[in-house]
């Protein structure tokens, strides 16, 4: 338990003053995020905001979970590989924010370049995962024999690679306005971190002998995402970019992977799901029903902003919506813990 608040402190701290020395050194730069032309129109007084500052959440996880290991800790191979895919697609976004800034254009990485860097990352933490990792090759909701449906190692690493792509474009997507996607993300790392930790105190129930260092990454991360967020909220310093969102995004749907708990990710991490499907509505409105528009425009955050509510309205409803799915799903898990057979007995006897 001290480890995991070892992890988070350490990746808050080094986060806070990362994004903030990046702030510093971008705006003397004059370095900033260029805006799309055809977003709201309140935004285009963001140009110019610094941005990469997922930079500092990633190293901040990083750094949470390297020192944290100091204290009694042991490295496993499970941990490292999603910290890898963390860094990998952190990376990915890191390119693309650098091409957009030095080109002084909403454009970096072209859509194949972008979606082929983060499908190598997706590709290659599943052939480490069934190789090397003790991770069962299951579709699973709480628990790996719940359903408990046997894939087999191709199509789980087939299904590990959607996983991953989608939770990254996700994120992405909701990544439009000031702290959303960062406050939305804390919520989410900080249900893994309590999902992973109870299932290291009943290793017998849930079979992940590598929990406990996956409560340690969620806890990095929610305090690096917490960090980031002193300088994000609204009126925002500086952006996270597609070096955060990527990472984030690849961060859940890693630790569902590893944690056996991948029909519980849609819930936990609800307000990225809805997001994404407000723009997949808005596509096919548009596209097969005379070209209607369902929003006024997509992703959702955007459709209220036009609506009438200001900014910081809609990122605290958002965060709220974020919250309740977020407890949501630490109900259905531990709901589900309640009702299997040795936990249900352990709890009777308190």
């Amino acid at each position: 338990m001290i480890r995991i608040l070892i992890a988070a402190a350490i990746a808050m701290v080094v986060s806070l003053f990362l994004s903030r020395t990046l702030i510093f050194w971008l705006t003397r730069l004059k370095i900033g995020q260029p805006i799309r032309e055809d977003g709201p129109a309140g935004h285009i007084t963001k140009a110019g905001t610094p941005t990469m500052g997922g930079v500092g959440i990633v190293a901040g996880a990083t750094a949470g979970y390297v020192i944290s290991d100091l204290y009694h800790g042991i490295y496993t191979r499970t941990g490292i590989f999603v910290m890898l895919s963390i860094l990998g697609a952190g990376t990915v976004g890191l390119i693309d924010d650098w091409i957009k800034v030095v080109r002084e254009r909403n454009l970096g990485l072209n859509k194949k370049t972008k979606m082929f860097g983060l499908l190598l990352v997706a590709v290659i933490f599943a052939i480490l995962m069934v190789t090397y990792s003790p991770v069962h090759t299951k579709i699973s909701f709480t628990r790996f024999d719940y359903p408990g449906w046997e894939i087999g190692e191709v199509l789980w690493s087939l299904w590990a690679i959607l996983l991953i792509s989608g939770s990254a474009n996700a994120v992405n997507l909701t990544d439009g306005l000031d702290g959303l996607a960062a406050g939305a993300a804390i919520f989410c790392f900080g249900a893994f971190g309590v999902i992973s930790f109870w299932q290291f105190r009943y290793p017998d129930l849930y079979d992940v002998p590598h929990a406990l260092d996956l409560a340690v990454i969620s806890a990095a991360m929610a305090g690096a995402c917490l960090g980031f967020l002193w300088w994000n909220s609204a009126p925002a310093q500086i952006f996270m970019g597609d070096t955060g969102s990527l990472a984030i995004g690849t961060g859940l749907a890693a630790l569902s992977l590893a944690t056996n708990t991948q029909l519980l990710l849609p819930i936990v991490a609800g307000l990225f799901v809805v997001e994404t499907l407000s723009v997949i509505i808005q596509i096919l409105g548009f596209r097969f029903f005379s070209r209607r528009r369902v929003f006024k425009m997509a992703p959702l955050h955007h459709h209220f902003e036009l609506s009438g509510w200001p900014e910081t309205t809609v990122i605290v409803r958002f965060w709220m919506m974020s919250g309740l799915c977020t407890a949501l799903g630490i109900g259905l898990f531990y709901g589900d813990s309640l009702r299997s057979g040795i936990v249900g007995l352990i709890a009777g006897t308190y």
